[in-house]
């Protein structure tokens, strides 16, 4: 049975993650992937290039402001990419043999379909906005950009099997153990 965690920019995925690597679970962190393809892959560099211009890898490294201006300019720009990165990311996934998946557009990527059930952390805008600004050293409109692109965090709520709140307040831990539980109880 695989496990797919979600959650919008900011709802802290990663610290939830980190928690389980704790208890021993390790995840699949589909965004360094995508970054390491993009990084390492000859046909993604390839197919990029073409996509956006020369300008795209700059002496052989990605020009990661070019490719934001691409994608945050249109939202069939963002397609194009998704069409090249995701497959193979999905096919990393899958030939890694991990068993628990992070993904932040799980759902739009339509990576859900590689999961058997789904865990969403989830976080106020606010603090999720301040957490995006803190850590990417950005703008809050800019934050707020990338907020806006993806699902609406009711959305993957309610298509989420269980949700883990990290507001700040709540207790990741006990919200962790017990969704450990009730999966290891299923079975």
């Amino acid at each position: 049975m695989k496990t797919g965690i979600t959650g919008g920019i900011g709802s802290g995925k990663s610290y939830v993650c980190q928690r389980l690597a704790l208890r021993g679970i390790q995840v699949y962190d589909s965004d360094s992937a995508a970054k390491r393809l993009i990084r390492t892959s000859p046909d993604i560099q390839q197919r990029l290039t073409a996509l956006i211009g020369p300008e795209t890898y700059v002496d052989g490294q990605l020009n990661k402001a070019a490719v934001s201006r691409f994608l945050l300019s249109s939202e069939a720009n963002a397609h194009a990419i998704d069409a090249i990165v995701h497959p193979a990311v999905f096919r990393d996934f899958e030939e890694s043999g991990m068993e628990w998946l992070e993904s932040a557009i799980l759902y739009e990527s339509g990576m859900e379909r590689l999961v058997d059930r789904v865990i969403v952390v989830t976080a106020p805008e606010e603090v999720r906005i301040g957490r995006i600004v803190h850590r990417d050293g950005i703008s809050r409109e800019k934050a707020q950009q990338w907020l806006d692109r993806q699902w609406p965090q009711e959305e993957v709520i309610a298509r989420a099997d269980y949700q883990i709140i990290n507001d700040g307040v709540a207790d990741i831990d006990s919200q962790i153990d017990s969704i450990l539980d009730t999966i290891l109880n299923s079975h």
